[in-house]
């Protein structure tokens, strides 16, 4: 303590009382730093049954992952920026090693581009899409395929049938889940920030899978907190980084033992008396001093432990092995017509007058609900009046005769849950939308939004099966409205004269067009349409197939030119060459949701542009600055960059209620 000239935190106090226990954590650290080196990466030879000739980099990391499965780690992280072949560069490891089977979990739109590309660039391999109520469930014909592809809520749905059983004619029948009664070769998470969540059952149902090696590949493998790596390193299975280490005893486990919630199931000490080791190191420190004083030293024990876990490379570090065309970010800043200013100073003042309330009283942490539902409405306001003022609202979550066909809607944003999920207080919400809502609320548990009661819902939860939300039956907002006498928006005309001149100049340049919002897609559908576009839709209702014969629609008809994209179906796993500029309509909490790099990625060959459409003087303009400063953190965290930012925090709110400065005559409020 007087070496360190301070007191010593509960961390550190926490760390001492663990040593005397558990003598192998004296210095865990000094160990895997002298004790396991880092794999410089060399140059693989080109594997014989590959097709397509691998670049440098790729023959580099093929290297590299050869050599983790023959380390402790047996696999690791592959997390090179998206658009850069993870894909392929798994599949050369297939190619060098034909053991099989090997498992491959990806999210849904994702699994139709690894069976063409396997099918593509190899010769021979079985593969099997693992998908769909008529899947065949004897282990034993699993192991038959060199590749088994299937997707997080099928994996989640099996674990889940095993663990907790369905029921059956009144009878609760647990059915034993194929995935988990395989010794894989190789299992491979792509897009593994889907398990980031600890809790959710679709990491627990991944934590359970055995093989001979594991890996996890994502460009974003962080997206807003320190904390989320802690599911792949649990996943990889890093010991003793993942245990759970009792103070008073020898006691360790990969599992939070209290069935009785009092006394652990194995030592019987106190929840107090037992600690993850991996928030005791890391996250703790970080959350809690930032990059200052014991948040600095778990930086860099962080880097110490993904310096020999990760490889991570971006495509400015590789840009001669890519050569790939330049790309651009353009930043279309518009405003609002007088009546959408009017509109949306209304909303804002309402908003700002409630944030300013729950300060007050100092119950901000108590009403992040309420404050993201304000949000949304200001978001949602910024790209049409609309899609507030014609929100479906009411509480019975579907509607009536008179408009059948109506989708479900998500009661945070008040639009289509595209992949709805159901809440235990029975409140429906869009699964993408509720995972937002929840990575803003931090650690803390957060109440339902509607009946404020103490929120219990699975994220990984199969989406609700309903006729109602059959997309070739909805109806949408245009239901809602009077189309002979409905307007368009600033944002939504901005869009038209980009288009519009990118047609003049260019008739076969095609375009993606990015939404959160799906009524707003259908807003920009029709606008489009009257202005002569051809254009066609992917949303997160379509099975894997549809959405594959819709990419394939818009990859090979050279007169379909704009492809209308939700954020939530399609902001990963995507590969849209044809497609060369990008439209983001509506700002994304989420940094990682990098858009453009489903175009600018391997295969193009034509200049990249992507325009942020931005309304001036709305709440749009500062989710920018804070995308900015959740990219820092992202760039703290993966390079070696000692700084590091939280998740959104009372003051980042704050930020986002400050007034803009089209307001400052009008409004005069003080700076939170």
């Amino acid at each position: 303590m007087q070496e360190l000239g301070r007191k010593l935190t509960w961390a550190e106090k926490s760390s001492l009382a663990l040593r005397r226990h558990h003598p192998e954590l004296k210095d865990v650290w000094g160990d895997v730093e002298s004790g396991i080196p880092i794999v410089v990466p060399e140059r693989a030879e080109q594997p014989a049954g590959l097709k397509v000739t691998l670049l440098p980099f790729q023959r580099e990391s093929l290297f590299w992952m050869r050599k983790q499965e023959q380390g402790i780690w047996h696999g690791g992280m592959l997390a090179d920026e998206m658009g850069m072949g993870k894909t392929i560069q798994m599949i050369s490891l297939f190619v060098s090693d034909l053991k099989r089977p090997n498992l491959v979990v990806a999210p849904t739109v994702a699994i139709m581009q690894w069976r063409n590309e396997i099918n593509t660039h190899t010769e021979g391999m079985k593969v099997l899409v693992w998908h769909g109520a008529s899947r065949v469930n004897n282990p034993k014909e699993l192991e038959k395929y060199d590749v088994v592809l299937t997707t997080y809520a099928v994996m989640e749905s099996c674990f889940r049938k095993q663990q907790n059983g369905f029921k059956r004619k009144g009878l609760i029948v647990k059915e034993p889940s194929p995935l988990h009664q395989i010794q894989w070769n190789r299992i491979i998470l792509d897009e593994a920030h889907n398990i980031k969540e600890r809790q959710t059952n679709t990491a627990k149902a991944s934590f359970e899978l055995q093989s001979n090696y594991k890996w996890c590949l994502s460009g974003t493998p962080l997206q807003n907190r320190v904390g989320e790596l802690y599911s792949l390193v649990r996943f990889l299975g890093g010991d003793p980084f993942s245990f759970y280490f009792c103070k008073k005893c020898d006691c360790k486990s990969l599992h939070w033992k209290f069935t009785d919630k009092k006394n652990c199931d194995d030592c019987g000490h106190s929840p107090m008396q037992h600690t993850c080791f991996w928030n005791n190191e890391i996250l703790t420190p970080i959350q809690k001093h930032g990059i200052e004083g014991p948040g600095r030293i778990a930086f860099k024990k962080l880097r110490i432990l993904l310096d020999r876990m990760m490889l991570r490379r971006t495509k400015i570090q590789r840009a001669d092995d890519l050569d790939l065309p330049p790309r651009m970010v353009i930043v279309r800043r518009d405003y609002f017509s007088p009546e959408e200013k009017e509109l949306y100073l209304s909303l804002f003042s309402d908003a700002k007058r409630q944030f300013s309330t729950y300060v007050d009283h100092g119950t901000v942490l108590n009403n992040y609900s309420n404050i993201f539902s304000l949000l949304t409405r200001m978001r949602q306001m910024a790209c049409h009046p609309d899609l507030v003022l014609r929100s479906k609202t009411n509480g019975t979550q579907f509607l009536g005769s008179d408009e059948a066909g109506e989708a479900t809607i998500c009661r945070l944003c008040s639009d289509i849950a595209e992949d709805a999920i159901q809440a235990k207080c029975r409140h429906i919400f869009d699964r993408e939308c509720m995972r937002q809502y929840l990575s803003t609320a931090g650690d803390m548990t957060p109440d339902c939004p509607i009946c404020h009661i103490a929120l219990t819902i699975d994220l990984e939860a199969p989406a609700l099966e309903l006729e109602a939300n059959v997309p070739s039956a909805r109806q949408g907002i245009l239901g809602r409205l009077n189309i002979e006498t409905w307007r368009s928006s600033s944002k939504i005309e901005a869009l038209v004269e980009e288009l519009s001149n990118l047609r003049l100049q260019d008739n076969t340049t095609k375009s993606i067009v990015f939404s959160q919002f799906v009524n707003f897609l259908d807003l920009i559908a029709f606008r489009l349409q009257k202005a002569g576009f051809s254009i066609c839709r992917l949303e997160g209702t379509m099975s894997p197939q549809a959405r594959d014969a819709t990419i394939q629609h818009f990859m090979k008809n050279v007169g379909v030119t704009v492809f209308l994209v939700s954020l939530k179906a399609g902001g990963v796993a995507l590969n849209l060459t044809e497609a060369s500029r990008v439209y983001l309509m509506d700002s994304w909490w989420n940094p990682a949701a990098k858009a453009m790099d489903r175009i600018h990625r391997l295969g193009q060959y034509r200049p990249v542009q992507a325009i942020k459409l931005i309304v001036e003087d709305s709440i749009e303009s500062r989710i920018i600055q804070l995308q900015e400063k959740k990219s820092a953190m992202v760039d703290a965290t993966l390079s070696t960059d000692d700084s590091a930012m939280g998740r959104l925090t009372p003051e980042d709110l704050g930020f986002l209620f400050r007034v803009c400065p089209l307001f400052l005559d009008v409004l005069d409020f003080a700076d939170l």
